[in-house]
């Protein structure tokens, strides 16, 4: 173990002294330390065992990497450089020697230098004894020296060679503790500054220590008033225990009362042997707090002792010197003959006070009613509400304290039913840097007291009001701290006379303004064609922040330009003109006030298409047809039968007819039946109208009317029949026409109409349909159709229509297909018999819709000879 210490401290010592070797240069002297202001001059040696082809003259200096000029440097030999500067001002600094060689600088050694001050004689000795504690002494060490530096204070004997043991510290102040500050008064005292470039010293100064005494702050047993004496406090108070003994001492006591910053100083003497101290204070106010504080000095020294703390005591009280500044605030009651009164009151500010007020007396009565018992209301508040009837009553009030009460504060409420006259003519309310000024007229200059009251606009609290009493005056000021910053206030001023209050003028005001925090919403009225009616509401008072001065109105169509119109505060509604018809707008209202203005919400409409009188001129002539549509139904409904007649003529129902009641079905049994009555039918006597009209027209198809021409038609046929040589071409339509006017709807044959039937149809033998009988009949309608076969019957029947009729609106009985009958062959009737045509019909079957009647419309006309 041992050993392998040796070895440790073997390979130390190597390595120090290898470090040691490395080293190439050094310099003198090392981390000097001189006087600022003076020059420094430095050595760098170099070591024997540095290269032989560099010596002193290859050597450089730098201060902080700054090279200093090669005219300082100072070669002594060929190993040392010497550097002088001048004039150093650094505080700290470092400098730097370098062996230059090819352009390189190898360093070699560098050095810390520090400069500084001698240390100055301290001056000003001062010290403070306090006795058997310590013994403090300071003194001024002068200007910043840069370097460390103690400071002895040292106590000496005036009289005798040795001195105390001294005081050391790098401050400037020292003390001296127990046992070492014994009390004499023949020590002197002494203090040395030392620093590394030398020292300084005071001469040795004498204090006497009665003379730098000082006590601790007394302390304050009591601050009492005496019962019965007004205006006197006593003091009483505790001294320090350890003060130099047998010695005067003077004690200050400070007061002062709470009301003012005024303060009065006594000064009291004692004996130190008393450790209790007092006096009594006199010429004070009555009823009135007063502070209390004391110090205390050695008659000999020159250091008083500290305040000591402050203590509290009143005054005798007396009552209350004046009356209390009284106001009322008169709620009405809609609900019966009662009201509140809220009373309020704020005790005057006399000066000196009258004491502390203990409470409030409120007493009240009617006022026609002096004999009535007053009403006593207490209250430790300075307000109160009274419920009174609609009588006039008289109001007092009456601060009280120990000593007694004030003078009463009177109001008169008047009643329900009275009015008083408006004295006041006009208030105004404006503002300055710093005040509030209201100035009014009065109408009776002779009024000498008002009181101006004053409120938040939005305040519901009758007692959170505040009022003032003025006289002599038509002007009140009051500080604009005392109100707040974008609120309106209400401002009254009352006049008063005597106790009784006259009616009020009004006026608001704002101490300062900004901009709406809000804007009107605004919404659309009676909508039109090219105006629009835009209505907004006011903005709530809580959010106007100034007088509303006016409202614009700005609006816009779809890409269009925006347009704007401007109205008074008192104007909440606008009727926009010369607008778009059937167009969307957007609308917005700007509220302004003398700070600036803040935009509603924006809303949109639409214009009408039409206005009302668009659908006036529209239901105009609409009324007026419908008006002509009712007459002309009315006169249809009175002349119905004359237009009947003429636009709807009755069609006669041939079940209804005088001609012959035909069987349910035309067979050949009926056919025959007919014969053998008839004997014989001279087919001459037949003839068929054949239909040559175009197929186009056969709606427009004439029908020959029974009732007005078939005497026409058969003097025609009878005629046509005797010159039984001639013959009708279906083309000759200058006889058509006069038996198929455009009045005929249908014809019968006139044979079974006026008489019986004379000629039976023989029983058919074919059944031909109406197709073919009209070719046959059309093919010979150059000659006359002349069948001279036997008596045999031929019948021609109509059977299928579908194709060729065409339905007659008319004839709502008809039907589309017709069965017509020929008989092969008609014997002829004798030339005295009557010679009407007879037409040739279709079978039907009575009472058979469809089949009442038969059309000449259904088939082409033919005529027979």
């Amino acid at each position: 173990m041992l050993s392998n210490l040796i070895w440790m401290f073997v390979l130390l010592c190597c390595s120090v002294a290898d470090e040691n070797s490395i080293r190439d240069a050094d310099i003198f002297p090392s981390s000097p330390a001189i006087e600022r202001g003076s020059s420094l001059e430095l050595s760098c040696v170099l070591r024997k065992n540095y290269m032989h082809q560099r010596n002193a003259s290859h050597i450089i200096w730098k201060l902080n990497d700054t090279l200093i000029a090669p005219e300082n440097y100072i070669i002594v030999n060929e190993t040392v450089s010497n550097i002088t500067i001048h004039n150093f001002s650094y505080s700290t600094a470092y400098v730097n020697c370098f062996m230059k060689h090819l352009d390189k600088e190898l360093p070699l050694a560098h050095t810390e230098v520090k400069s500084g001050f001698r240390p100055d004689i301290p001056e000003n000795i001062s010290c403070i004894y306090f006795y058997d504690v310590n013994l403090t002494c300071t003194w001024n060490a002068g200007r910043e020296t840069s370097f460390t530096t103690k400071y002895t204070l040292y106590r000496n004997l005036m009289h005798y060679p040795y001195s105390v043991t001294p005081c050391q510290n790098a401050t400037e102040s020292c003390s001296f503790l127990p046992p070492s500050n014994a009390y004499s008064n023949d020590f002197c005292f002494q203090v040395k500054a030392k620093n590394v470039l030398g020292e300084s010293s005071t001469d040795c100064i004498p204090i006497p220590l009665q003379k730098i005494e000082k006590f601790a702050p007394p302390e304050i047993l009591s601050v009492k008033k005496i019962p019965g004496i007004k205006q006197l406090l006593t003091v009483t108070w505790k001294m320090p225990e350890k003060i130099i003994p047998l010695k005067l001492i003077i004690c200050q006591v400070q007061y002062r009362n709470l009301y003012s910053n005024f303060t009065e100083f006594v000064n009291v003497s004692l004996n130190s042997k008393k450790p209790i101290g007092s006096c009594n204070l006199t010429g004070l106010w009555d009823s009135t707090d007063y502070s209390v504080a004391i110090r205390c000095i050695n008659n000999e020294s020159a250091f008083w002792s500290e305040w000591s703390g402050e203590k509290n005591g009143s005054t005798e009280e007396k009552a209350p010197s004046g009356k209390v500044d009284l106001w009322r605030v008169i709620e009405s009651s809609h609900s019966s003959r009662n009201r509140s009164v809220h009373l309020m009151w704020k005790p005057l500010k006399s000066f000196p006070p009258s004491g502390r007020i203990l409470g409030y007396k409120i007493q009240y009565f009617p006022e026609k009613k002096t004999s009535a018992r007053k009403r006593t209301n207490n209250s430790t508040e300075k307000k109160i509400t009274l419920l009174l009837n609609e009588e006039a009553h008289i109001i007092s009030v009456t601060a009280y304290n120990s000593a007694g009460e004030s003078p009463e504060a009177i109001l008169r409420i008047p009643s329900i039913d009275e009015k008083s006259s408006q004295v006041i003519e006009t208030v105004m309310a404006s503002t300055t840097n710093e005040e509030v000024v209201v100035e009014w007229i009065t109408s009776e200059p002779e009024t000498t007291k008002y009181v101006v009251e004053w409120y938040e606009e939005l305040e519901m609290d009758p007692f959170g009001r505040s009022w003032q009493y003025v006289s002599n005056s038509t002007k009140w000021k009051n500080n604009k701290k005392n109100f707040k910053p974008f609120v309106c206030y209400n401002i009254s001023v009352y006049p008063l006379y005597g106790r009784n209050v006259a009616a009020p003028s009004y006026t608001q005001i704002y101490v300062q303004e900004k901009k709406p925090s809000e804007g009107p919403v605004a919404d659309t009225g009676i909508l039109g064609k090219n105006e629009v009616t835009i209505k907004w509401n006011e903005i709530s008072k809580a959010k106007r922040n100034g007088f509303i001065t006016n409202y614009t109105i700005f609006y816009k169509s779809e890409d269009g330009k925006e347009l704007n119109e401007t109205v008074n505060s008192d104007v909440l509604q606008y009727r926009l003109k010369s607008l778009q018809a059937n167009t969307q707008y957007t609308v917005q209202i700007m509220a302004s006030n003398r700070a600036g203005g803040t935009i509603g919400d924006q809303k949109t409409f639409k214009t009408l298409k039409f206005d009302k009188e668009d659908f006036f001129f529209i239901a105009i002539p609409v009324g007026i047809s419908v008006l002509c549509l009712i007459g002309l139904w009315i006169t249809c409904v009175l002349k119905k039968h004359a237009f009947k007649k003429v636009c709807w003529p009755d069609i006669p129902n041939p079940e209804e007819s005088l001609a012959v009641e035909w069987p349910l079905a035309m067979n050949n049994s009926f056919l025959k039946r007919v014969s053998s009555q008839t004997k014989t039918v001279n087919f001459e006597d037949i003839s068929v109208l054949e239909y040559c009209f175009p197929e186009e027209s056969q709606e427009g198809s004439l029908l020959i009317n029974y009732e007005n021409h078939v005497s026409e038609c058969t003097d025609i046929n009878t005629k046509d029949i005797t010159n039984g040589d001639e013959k009708i071409l279906c083309n000759e339509e200058n006889e058509v026409a006069k038996c198929f006017s455009p009045s005929m709807p249908y014809i019968l044959a006139e044979q079974f109409t006026r008489s019986q039937v004379h000629s039976a149809l023989i029983p058919a033998k074919e059944v031909q349909p109406i197709e073919m009988v009209a070719n046959d009949l059309c093919g010979s309608q150059q000659n006359p159709v002349k069948n001279e076969e036997n008596d045999d019957e031929e019948v021609l029947k109509l059977e299928d229509f579908s194709d060729k009729a065409l339905f007659n609106p008319y004839l709502k009985n008809s039907v589309k297909t017709r069965e017509f009958l020929v008989s092969e062959s008609l014997p002829e009737h004798s030339t005295d018999e009557h010679k009407s045509q007879s037409s040739v019909l279709s079978t039907f079957q009575p009472d058979v819709p469809g089949q009442s009647y038969i059309t000449l419309d259904m088939f082409r006309l033919a005529k027979a000879q």
